[in-house]
């Protein structure tokens, strides 16, 4: 699955649990993750996407462990079975659950 499937997959499904998933574009400091979450009543989580395969560039690394060292909540988020455990552990199981289903996981 290409990461751009599972952005697509990730701010739909946000957007129907009452969130909104940000595309996050910052002039001048490359390698911030791809998306800001905000789940309802909740802190935002910065999300980088990736494939199942797909590595972090040194860029991507320096921003997460500044955005981290800041005490902000940083996800790397690999593949559909990625995105699964990104929602059991935000508390949505039942999203979750329908991801691992609808791909066999």
């Amino acid at each position: 699955m290409k990461e751009s499937d599972i952005e697509k997959m990730l701010v739909s499904v946000v957007k129907k649990l009452g969130g909104r998933a940000y595309k996050w574009i910052s002039p001048g400091n490359d390698g911030v993750p791809d998306r800001i979450v905000i789940f309802p009543d909740r802190q935002p989580i910065f999300v980088e996407l990736k494939t199942d395969k797909g590595k972090l560039s040194a860029l991507q690394s320096v921003q997460i462990k500044r955005l981290r060292e800041l005490g902000q909540p940083v996800e790397v988020v690999k593949g559909i079975n990625g995105l699964s455990q990104f929602f059991q552990d935000y508390g949505y199981e039942e999203v979750s659950k329908a991801i691992d289903c609808k791909y066999d996981l």
